[in-house]
């Protein structure tokens, strides 16, 4: 991501009194640079308004080739004012029409997951005579395009390996909670989590996009499942999962690979939890998947074979089954059975409209398909309405 120096750059040209401020709506981590204005060392420096407009037209530059489309306008704001005060029409109309060009892009892609941001991990560092300062502590790596948790373990390893010795290094392969001192203090350990960035439920609703869903986030998820009998994994009736958020001191897009953390929050979700939480994240998958502009057909099919056509024993079913027949029903809370429920009627009204997408835009070839699709539609409406003991319709 590129540098916002142009910030400091502005602070310090007269004709543009709001200063670093003025770019908070490209990253708040331009706040960092607000104290640069103090710099004494700097006053002699010469900054001029073709300063300004070099270092922002550089920063379009690097923006086009990340394929960060919808800053361009914002990046561009304060060239144009400086354009503006001159009169120089010809350099508007080449800003306006390169603004032109990247709204056409961002319509282009905006949903299109053409574009892929990065992957994002919690690396912690164990083991006191080896990382010295950054024992115990954690960071949020930012890695290229599509790269997997081996890919940057396997480097991580290398890495510390070169530079402690290949046999005092060991890697966590889990996500549990470390305590240290349960550690070997001869060795350093790394752990790596994937984890995905986490929105809260008005961020939900307003990031809607995958580009919105990657730019100013510093706040991320992971999820461990695990039992109450001490196994990782069990039947839905015993599957418990525990919710860690990681909270970064700056925001990503950032100039550095990766940032620590400087807050941590878990909370534990019991079974019916677990289900109330799986369910509604299908449900939001299934509405997002149906209202995009363009919608992608290979998402949709597979999703929707997921949920209507799913194992006896996996699937929203089988949560169906563990928690809303009569007999279970009666071991859980029952604000939250019918929560649950809720959720289910939900559940069918999605995957009803997800079919009706699917039959509008299919081809001839795909027909058979959209038939059999159907009747695990129906075949799964008439056992939940078995279940719940109420019509669930069509």
């Amino acid at each position: 991501m590129i540098s916002f120096s142009p910030c400091a750059v502005w602070a310090k040209t007269a004709s543009f009194s709001m200063g670093w401020a003025a770019f908070m709506c490209i990253s708040p981590n331009v706040k960092e640079e607000g104290a640069m204005k103090e710099d004494t060392g700097t006053q002699d420096t010469p900054y001029t308004e073709d300063t300004l407009v070099e270092q922002l037209e550089l920063c379009v530059d690097y923006l086009w080739k990340s394929e960060r489309h919808e800053l361009i306008a914002d990046i561009n704001k304060p060239v144009i004012a400086v354009f503006e005060k001159r009169r120089d029409f010809k350099r508007l109309s080449e800003l306006y029409y390169d603004i032109h060009r990247s709204y056409l892009k961002v319509t282009e892609v905006v949903n299109s997951e053409k574009r892929l941001f990065g992957r994002y991990y919690r690396v912690a560092f164990y083991g006191q005579g080896f990382f010295e300062e950054e024992e115990s502590k954690e960071f949020i790596y930012k890695e290229p395009k599509l790269t997997g948790l081996s890919e940057i373990s396997q480097r991580l390893l290398k890495l510390y390996s070169d530079k402690f010795g290949a046999d005092n290094v060991k890697m966590i392969q889990d996500s549990n909670k470390v305590n240290p001192k349960d550690l070997d203090q001869k060795f350093a350990y790394i752990q790596v989590t994937y984890v995905v960035p986490y929105f809260d439920e008005k961020e939900q609703q307003e990031k809607r996009t995958d580009f919105e869903r990657h730019h100013n986030i510093n706040r991320f998820v992971f999820e461990t499942p695990f039992t109450l009998s001490g196994k990782k994994h069990g039947d839905v009736e015993e599957q418990c999962k525990r919710r860690t958020i990681l909270t970064t001191s700056s925001y990503f897009p950032y100039l550095k690979k990766r940032i620590e953390v400087v807050e941590q929050q878990s909370a534990e979700m019991n079974p019916i939890e677990v289900a109330i939480d799986e369910m509604s994240r299908k449900v939001s998958e299934l509405n997002q998947l149906c209202n995009m502009e363009e919608v992608d057909m290979i998402r949709l099919q597979l999703k929707l074979q997921g949920s209507v056509s799913a194992k006896v024993n996996a699937g929203p079913m089988a949560y169906a089954r563990a928690f809303l027949e009569e007999k279970n029903a009666k071991k859980y809370p029952d604000n939250q059975v019918k929560l649950l429920k809720e959720i289910f009627r939900q559940f069918a009204e999605a995957c009803g409209q997800a079919l009706d997408v699917n039959e509008r835009l299919i081809k001839e070839d795909q027909l058979e398909y959209q038939e059999e699709m159907r009747t695990h539609y129906r075949d799964m409406l008439t056992e939940l309405s078995g279940i719940m003991n109420e019509q669930v319709s069509l």
